[in-house]
């Protein structure tokens, strides 16, 4: 897989596969609903601020994050197996467990 290195605020995130139903139904694409959350796996350097500092991010390469259905920008052409997904940290809603 090439790298993809973030930039300023932003994180590189895998989505998290689809599930079955709970009666084992799978759905065909078309019906279902994208997970809205997925494992970090690369974090940019963080916000430059008005004083030119960076902040850094509270968010950390491995952590499984929460989004909103429409977050991000869907990365194609990197890995033909996983959907990549670039946010930025301000569209994370929360880190999971």
């Amino acid at each position: 897989m090439p790298q993809l290195k973030p930039l300023g605020n932003r994180l590189l995130v895998k989505r998290s596969k689809v599930k079955t139903t709970k009666g084992g139904i799978l759905l065909p694409d078309t019906a279902q609903e994208k997970p809205k959350e997925g494992t970090v796996l690369a974090v940019g350097p963080g916000k430059t601020n008005d004083a030119g500092e960076v902040e850094p991010m509270s968010v950390r390469t491995g952590d499984v994050v929460l989004f909103g259905a429409y977050s991000g920008t869907e990365v194609k052409g990197v890995s033909d197996d996983e959907e990549l997904l670039i946010l930025s940290e301000d569209e994370v809603l929360g880190i999971i467990g």
